[in-house]
């Protein structure tokens, strides 16, 4: 008896004594914060990437739905351009130019080979739809046949590696604009 009278008086001690508690309950509470900060963190990081994007394919459409090429090879002072060009540096770099940093680290126009899984085209062609299929009014225009430009994108997703630790594969981010055509 003698025994258990002292297994229970240590026992009771030990239940009031809170010192160290707050240790415990921090050893076990911080892995899971800091895990649930990360992923925020990357999944932030991935919405970032994904608006630049679509942004870019946003602007490229606009350009490449106004770009007139003739207008540069007709009057003197203008250099000939190819629209789809241009449009794809607008939508990867910002500029027409082409140069500077990409928006998104790592994105590309269309290469040659063509690599699907990373890159931006502008079909600045005459993609032209009717406006009215089946009795169904697809486009409100006052022609029979609307024209669109549209900009297409990918980017590999590489972030910074949360989603690798978790188990998730490569992602590949998509985007398309499109625009009506308007020449002038």
């Amino acid at each position: 008896m003698a025994m258990i009278g002292t297994l229970l008086r240590h026992l009771d001690r030990f239940r009031r004594d809170h010192r160290g508690a707050v240790l415990v309950e921090m050893t076990l509470i911080t892995p899971l914060m800091l895990f649930l900060s990360a992923g925020v963190f990357e999944f932030g990081n991935l919405i970032h990437d994904k608006l630049l994007m679509e942004a870019g394919l946003s602007d490229a459409a606009r350009f490449g739905a106004r770009c007139n090429s003739q207008l540069y090879t007709q009057y003197s002072g203008f250099t000939a351009i190819n629209c789809s060009d241009v449009a794809a540096n607008i939508a990867v770099f910002g500029n027409a130019a082409g140069s500077g940093d990409a928006r998104i680290n790592g994105w590309k126009k269309l290469e040659t080979p063509p690599n699907p899984s990373n890159n931006v085209t502008v079909n600045t062609a005459t993609s032209c739809h009717d406006a009215v299929e089946a009795g169904v009014t697809k486009y409100r225009s006052t022609t029979p046949q609307v024209c669109i430009v549209r900009a297409v994108g990918n980017y590999p997703y590489t972030g910074v590696g949360m989603l690798s630790f978790i188990g998730i594969g490569p992602i590949t981010l998509h985007g398309t604009h499109e625009e009506r055509l308007i020449r002038f």
